[in-house]
């Protein structure tokens, strides 16, 4: 593209100085010759005026007279009646410029000039007017590689970055080159980098979110399959077959969830549910987890609340912080619901040392852990709850108290009881 450039510029600059260069040599020639040939006939005038001044004052003319009156290089041929001729300077050779003019004495003056000297004049104009080509040639030239490489560098940079989103790497290089079609070209670029960093970043995520969000349930339907496997009563066989199908229901309930959120993380199906059904079932589900550790999980609070939200999305919400409790924190967790105003609190807490005075503000931030795990698990729970126009929060750092905040159907009061669930 360089070269191109460069050769299109030199090809107009060349035609232009043929063109106007041989327009101009046209004109200076014949302005020097015109000029040449004014000059002779403006001496021979002269000579004629102080020849006839001469005659009237009957004063001798003759070569050593006239001398001084001509210029150098030329020759003057004097003719007066009744005088011999007078010739003054030395005849020129070859073709020359010859002015005549003619007294009122009948005096006769015949002026010649070289016309060499007319060439050599019109050679000079040839060299100055050929010095000037070359200099707009070179200028051309410097012109048009400062232009092709103004042009033809922001192009290679724009490749490079179209090649770098082809490769995978979508970073924005946010540079321009001060002419608007290629600012445009990189602006278009910038923005696809953009969005296709969002799209990867996306994509991650939804990878991350996946593989810990399943986790969960694959691990308890794992343990059901192994309780049935491990026992020959078919009533247990039939209990842990349920239960496993549950788990299978609860499954394919995160799995949509998941390539819900991925698609539009606002989108969401809030209906009213029961809350005690989904307390219960995160009960019933992380009991042998806690058992095996020796340690229990309960709940206590308010009963018969309905809350509006989405049950899987809550139950997963639930689910990771009990799981939370479960691997950073120590002896009893206690899930507790409450009302406040028109919301449904749902909190959890455990007797372990709690949430890190530098982790409080920041615990809710992907890659924020504790203890070498993902820190995916409370990021994910908090988009949950905000995808059903929840919130969760974390009330008190030690020991750690998180708090689910939904909102509350309302309906005629009922009576509600205090319950402990062990």
């Amino acid at each position: 593209m360089r070269r191109r450039l460069i050769n299109s510029t030199l090809a107009v600059v060349l035609v232009v100085i043929a063109v106007f260069g041989v327009s101009l040599v046209i004109v200076e020639t014949r302005t020097i010759s015109n000029s040449a040939q004014e000059s002779v006939d403006s001496e021979a005038l002269r000579l004629v005026s102080v020849i006839e001044a001469k005659v009237l004052e009957h004063e001798r003319v003759d070569d050593g007279v006239l001398a001084d009156q001509i210029g150098p290089d030329r020759f003057a041929r004097i003719e007066i009646p009744g005088s011999p001729q007078v010739e003054v300077g030395q005849r020129p050779s070859g073709s020359v410029i010859r002015g005549t003019a003619t007294g009122e004495q009948g005096e006769r003056v015949t002026v010649e000039e070289s016309r060499a000297t007319v060439t050599r004049e019109v050679g000079r104009s040839l060299m100055i007017i050929g010095a000037v080509a070359l200099l707009a040639v070179v200028a051309a030239v410097l012109l048009a590689v400062r232009q092709a490489n103004r042009l033809a560098s922001p192009l290679t940079d724009l490749a490079e970055t179209a090649e770098r989103l082809g490769s995978g790497d979508p970073r924005p290089r946010h540079k321009r080159y001060g002419v608007p079609e290629l600012d445009r070209v990189a602006d278009v670029l910038d923005a696809s980098a953009e969005r296709i960093a969002r799209m990867l970043t996306a994509e991650r995520r939804l990878a991350a979110d996946a593989s810990h969000q399943l986790r969960t349930p694959l691990t308890a339907l794992s343990m059901r399959l192994e309780e049935i496997s491990a026992t020959d009563d078919p009533e247990t066989v039939k209990e842990e077959a349920n239960v496993a199908l549950t788990q299978v229901e609860r499954l394919t309930d995160v799995v949509e969830r998941l390539l819900t959120n991925a698609r539009d993380p606002r989108t969401g199906s809030a209906v009213a549910f029961d809350l005690d059904e989904v307390v219960k079932q995160q009960i019933e589900e992380w009991r042998p987890a806690y058992r095996s550790a020796g340690r229990a999980v309960v709940c206590s609070g308010k009963q018969g609340m309905r809350a509006v939200g989405t049950p899987g999305a809550v139950a997963q919400v639930l689910a990771a912080l009990i799981e939370n409790s479960l691997m950073h924190g120590g002896g009893t967790v206690a899930l507790r619901t409450r009302v406040t105003g028109n919301q449904a609190v749902i909190e959890v807490t455990d007797e372990g040392p709690g949430v890190p005075a530098d982790l409080g503000a920041r615990i809710f931030e992907r890659t924020i852990s504790g203890r070498n795990s993902t820190g995916i698990g409370l990021a994910v729970a908090r988009d949950l709850a905000e995808a059903d126009g929840g919130r969760l929060e974390l009330l008190q750092q030690q020991p750690a108290v998180f708090a689910l905040f939904l909102s509350r159907e309302t309906r005629p009061r009922t009576e509600e009881s205090e319950r402990t669930v062990r």
